[in-house]
């Protein structure tokens, strides 16, 4: 069987990159994200995120600045990625790669470096990390607030930009704001089904459909404590998120966001991007069909995002 093209919503690479001297060509073990690694997977569509690190002292902006930088240091010195455009063939031999940013308060607060967030190649952002910011405030929080004035004046500025609204870690009562706030889909890069993991992280089935009716799509992650309460997890709890959201809103509307790079440990049999082909045999044994294995892996997700590039 030929292998299918792969698209992954998120992952944290490029912050190790920057603060730990991690190399795309050369993983240490345990680094997840690696090139030889996604070729040999057939990954085609990553977006890689610029993840706020609210635990450090470092000015966010300048953290956010110095990421981005990252990116496109590690953009000009491999051929292999090339930045998603409307023409991006995943028959080719190149990666298309989409630039975001995870956690709103790397902007400072300012539409201005937004705009300039834009132009230099971001397509999209989380208002939020786990910490409550300028914007709005997350879902790993007792308080369940939503957006600030500030952040939907934001999240209109990044309508009229064209950059999309990432929810993963946004509040429910966030959410609830932007589903009647936004112009354009919303999407989730990295959050699974509440109903079969009942975790503040997870969307609401609700929050799923409310996704889903805009035109967006929500990426199924692979981190075990978004997975099941056990502590542990496997492909199979992976396959359990899928279906269920397929199940709930068709398989059109159900992507991968791994959140490769950003977990402290990984699914017993899933913890680099050469195992992501697994999945998808799984999701085959599962019972999907090989047009809706195509759809989830690759081309719903870049059925969204191209919308924005």
């Amino acid at each position: 069987m030929q292998k299918l093209p792969i698209a992954d919503a998120h992952c944290d690479f490029v912050y190790y990159m920057v603060t730990d001297g991690w190399n795309i060509k050369k993983p240490v073990p345990r680094q997840a994200v690696a090139l030889p690694y996604m070729q040999e997977a057939n990954a085609k569509l990553v977006f890689f995120a610029a993840w706020i690190d609210g635990d450090m002292k470092r000015n966010c902006l300048q953290q956010a600045m110095d990421l981005l930088d990252g990116y496109h240091t590690m953009m000009d010195a491999n051929p292999d990625f090339v930045p998603l455009t409307k023409d991006f063939d995943p028959n080719g031999d190149k990666i298309a790669t989409v630039l975001t940013v995870e956690g709103g308060e790397g902007i400072n607060g300012e539409a201005a470096n937004l705009r300039l967030f834009h132009r230099l190649g971001v397509r999209a952002m989380n208002l939020t990390w786990n910490f409550t910011n300028e914007l709005a405030s997350p879902a790993m929080r007792k308080a369940n607030k939503g957006l600030t004035d500030r952040g939907r004046e934001i999240v209109r500025e990044m309508n009229r930009l064209g950059m999309a609204v990432d929810v993963s870690h946004l509040s429910d009562a966030g959410i609830d704001e932007l589903l009647t706030l936004s112009e354009r889909p919303i999407f989730a890069s990295h959050s699974n089904m509440r109903s079969v993991c009942d975790q503040k992280r997870c969307l609401k089935d609700e929050h799923v459909k409310a996704i889903a009716e805009m035109g967006g799509v929500v990426g199924i992650n692979y981190y075990p404590n978004h997975l099941s309460d056990r502590g542990t997890a496997c492909i199979d709890d992976i396959v359990r998120h899928i279906a269920y959201g397929a199940e709930l809103v068709g398989p059109e509307h159900i992507c991968l966001g791994s959140d490769f790079d950003g977990m402290t440990h990984y699914p017993e049999d899933l913890k680099t991007w050469r195992d992501v082909p697994n999945l998808l045999d799984a999701l085959r044994k599962a019972g999907f069909s090989e047009e809706e294995v195509k759809k989830i892996a690759y081309q719903n997700l870049y059925d969204y995002i191209i919308q924005f590039c």
